[in-house]
């Protein structure tokens, strides 16, 4: 009954934000649009401009500052030139900072933290490997902290389980169970709006296929 009281009274903030903020909950959701079909760097560069031109227009809110950070750690993935990657990752620590600054409760702030850290470490695993991943890790310790049911943090935490078990001795498989678990439930987490971080299903469905 509680999560059913729950429920209906995150969906009711929802509609009075919305009502309220008309364009902004417009201008995100067609941006957010625009994500299933940016392909490139320069897909990303676009689309993350765009959320950086809504977080100029809306400075109280702090997802327009998430999305922007999220397209420049995407493109550091996507980047093969070391210092490349570095230099989006700093376009996305700055908006990571201010987003933090806003929300320093927020269990997804801390998600894409840690995130941006994993791109971090990717840039020069064998210089940054130890540094990075204890970052990455505290911050989904703070992340699971505020927010214990989030799924994103759970994934990340199991890529970073299996990513680090060959260096403990651990057998990464030994971290299914908890992927499958986190699958089965995924749909079970409901995001506090339709604007609201609601990534991650497909990664967690590569970590369950890279079970088999």
């Amino acid at each position: 009954m509680k999560k059913i009281i729950l429920s209906f009274a995150v969906v009711l903030v929802s509609l009075v934000s919305m009502a309220q903020k008309p364009e902004y909950y417009q201008a995100m959701g067609e941006t957010l649009g625009q994500f299933g079909t940016s392909k490139d760097v320069a897909d990303f560069q676009a689309l993350g401009n765009k959320f950086q031109m809504i977080a100029a227009a809306e400075k109280s809110e702090w997802l327009p500052l998430y999305y922007h950070a999220q397209c420049y750690i995407l493109m550091s993935f996507m980047e093969q030139d070391a210092a490349k990657k570095d230099s989006y990752l700093d376009v996305a620590e700055k908006s990571i900072t201010s987003m933090l600054e806003m929300v320093p409760a927020e269990s997804e702030a801390f998600v894409l933290q840690a995130f941006y850290l994993v791109g971090r470490l990717v840039v020069n695993p064998m210089e940054r490997g130890q540094e990075y991943s204890g970052l990455s890790g505290q911050a989904l310790g703070k992340a699971l902290a505020l927010d214990v049911s989030n799924p994103r943090a759970k994934m990340l935490k199991i890529q970073m389980d299996m990513g680090s078990a060959q260096f403990t001795g651990q057998d990464p498989k030994s971290f299914c169970p908890a992927a499958k678990e986190l699958l089965a439930n995924w749909d079970n987490f409901k995001p506090k709006s339709p604007i609201h971080p609601n990534w991650g299903k497909d990664q967690a469905e590569g970590i369950v296929k890279g079970c088999e």
